[in-house]
């Protein structure tokens, strides 16, 4: 197989777990493609990889449906970040993190790192329904800035009648906001006892608690450079046990042995 061909291997594995409709796929999509789409219910699981810098890292985005709720501890199988995503103005989907998909966290790696993510806050804050990132593309600007343009000839025509400007219209009204912050730190702190974790020796529940909108992009970069930043010792530790005891590429050992089978024959 061409070498360019070749997926590159994953140093770590982030996983995105929460109910149905809080948001979990427009996460993703808002941080991978710059962009707010309305997506339709994940089935199963889709699968992510994002380059960070000399790091490559999968991103394992679940279903939240009750049918698929089996195949969450697989996914989450050696992940070194857990994402555990809420809607704010949905104190049971906050509720389903730990009833549900805590559970399923038993197969993380034993030093895995958990984020609650209270999604959807242009709904309920007023700071982030305003937010909204400009999808530019810096060398596209730069090249029609230096391009000549030739200004456009529009034919004569009666100048309308002046009108007085249409006013813009007003913001969304704000929803009635379930979860709070402080609600989505307490849950952390049963988490780490559920994990049987010392709350002096992990991260603290301030650094590890967002709140995001895949709508208008608010807190979406934040939240996943700040959890790659995190996750960064767990790769510069695999990476060194892979040096120590380098694996084995099974596909380069068939290749190999058909090689010399061939040989042989001759």
């Amino acid at each position: 197989m061409p070498e360019g061909s070749k997926m590159k291997k994953p140093d770590v594995k982030v996983v995105l777990l929460g109910d149905m409709h809080v948001g979990k796929t427009s996460l993703l999509h808002r941080y991978t493609e710059r962009k707010f789409e309305k997506t339709i219910s994940t089935v199963g699981g889709a699968f992510f990889l994002k380059q960070w810098g000399p790091y490559y890292i999968s991103i394992w985005d679940t279903a939240g449906r009750e049918q698929f709720h089996g195949l969450g501890s697989m996914y989450c199988r050696g992940a070194a970040a857990i994402v555990l995503t809420y809607d704010v103005t949905n104190w049971q989907s906050l509720a389903e993190l730990e009833e549900r998909f805590l559970p399923l966290t038993d197969t993380a790696n034993h030093d895995c790192i958990f984020t609650l993510v209270g999604n959807k806050a242009d709904l309920t804050d007023s700071v982030a329904q305003v937010h909204q990132e400009l999808d530019k593309d810096p060398e596209k600007e730069a090249s029609s800035e230096d391009e000549d343009v030739e200004p456009e000839v529009l034919p004569a025509c009666p100048t309308p009648p002046a009108s007085p400007e249409s006013p813009a219209p007003p913001p969304d009204p704000l929803l009635h906001k379930q979860v709070t912050r402080e609600d989505a730190e307490a849950l952390y702190g049963r988490i780490l006892r559920y994990k049987m974790l010392e709350e002096n020796t992990s991260l603290p529940a301030e650094s590890v608690c967002f709140e995001t909108s895949a709508k208008t992009g608010f807190n979406v970069d934040y939240l996943f450079e700040t959890l790659f930043d995190m996750v960064l010792p767990s790769i510069l530790r695999k990476r060194n046990e892979n040096l120590k005891s380098p694996t084995v590429d099974l596909e380069e050992c068939r290749a190999a042995s058909h090689k010399r089978a061939k040989h042989n024959c001759c």
